[in-house]
């Protein structure tokens, strides 16, 4: 049965450490629940607690600083966010940090790339299932789908020439006001690669399922081991991977969702039908780039199979698919990094 786990805002850390055999450091990790809406963990083989805390908060201010940047829900004192862009579409640029215009630029690449199958343009869209899902999830009673002329007409709002981006004067304007961003499915990666490059060597970051290592996790070169979840809620995991300096990010049907009328409505929107995507359960992707690898996982779920393996090898990307039947289909080199 398939379960859905509402986490709260408020800071939630846990430190843990285990002795490994035969060696004196230690291996520690430590857990927030305040970053992306989603479990964020830290993990390291260290000399000693203290050592490991200090390095695993400089990770986590890091990623709360993104978390922080690229929310569009929320306001916060003292900072222009995307939401502070979104408020003023059709008013006028916004001032805004360096790392909005990386993202939003690495954003805009990742519609190209992926041929429109991701958008951060979309957010008009997303904002409607997001309410629609908000509200089935409060009232499962009365749940509902977006209303379908609603949809239609937010969808003619998601085009990039919209969105100006000038780099000299560290400005975004939307000059759509209808046209909203939402970097929902790049963001979680893309800032867990940030974070996977200012790390020290020998770190495993993992922000909801979008993982990053830094390196093998001790002098030895024992790589770290990264299982891929049942989408059908199996205890066992799909797989387990070996990582050393991959980014591996899953997207699945089972992670946020709501049912109206006895279906489920996940939250992976197909741009084509303005409609969750029906291919798959899950799309598993491994690449170097953490950031890419989120939204190939997104793009992969929605494309078709065969235009989804020409878009991983184009991008030097493995990916691993499950159909709704629960069969798993592979690219070439996918099987290189599975455990055993």
């Amino acid at each position: 049965m398939r379960r859905c786990i509402a986490i709260g805002l408020a800071l939630c850390l846990l430190f843990t450490g285990c002795a490994l055999p035969g060696k004196g450091k230690q291996q520690y990790q430590a857990t927030y629940l305040d970053v992306f809406d989603t479990v964020t963990s830290i993990s390291a083989v260290t000399d000693g607690e203290e050592i490991f805390r200090q390095q695993a908060e400089g990770i986590h201010g890091l990623l709360l600083r993104y978390h922080q940047l690229f929310d569009i829900y929320n306001d916060y004192p003292g900072l222009n966010n995307l939401k502070t862009i979104n408020d003023h579409a059709g008013i006028g640029p916004v001032k805004v940090d360096g790392e909005i215009l990386h993202l939003l630029n690495d954003c805009r690449d990742y519609y190209e790339r992926t041929n429109h199958a991701v958008n951060a343009a979309m957010g008009s869209v997303l904002r409607l299932w997001h309410e629609a899902r908000t509200a089935g999830l409060d009232d499962p009673a009365h749940a509902a789908l977006p209303d379908a002329a609603a949809l239609q007409k937010a969808a003619a709002h998601t085009d990039w020439a919209a969105v100006e981006i000038d780099e000299g004067a560290g400005t975004v304007y939307i000059t759509d006001p209808e046209l909203r961003l939402d970097v929902g499915a790049v963001a979680k990666g893309w800032s867990a690669q940030r974070a996977a490059e200012a790390a020290p060597r020998g770190f495993l970051i993992s922000v909801g399922g979008n993982v990053c290592a830094t390196g093998p996790k001790d002098d030895d070169g024992t790589p770290w081991v990264v299982g891929i979840t049942d989408p059908d809620g199996g205890s066992e995991y799909l797989h387990t991977l070996y990582d050393t300096d991959r980014a591996i990010v899953t997207s699945g049907d089972y992670q946020r969702y709501y049912v109206v009328d006895g279906e489920i409505y996940h939250h992976i929107i197909d741009p084509a039908t303005l409609y969750p995507a029906r291919r798959f359960c899950s799309v598993t992707v491994i690449c170097r780039d953490s950031g890419l690898a989120d939204a190939l996982s997104t793009a992969l779920f929605v494309l078709p199979q065969a235009e989804g393996e020409t878009l991983a090898e184009s991008c030097g990307a493995e990916a691993m698919w499950v159909d709704l039947e629960g069969n798993r289909f592979y690219t070439p080199g996918f099987q290189n990094w599975i455990c055993g």
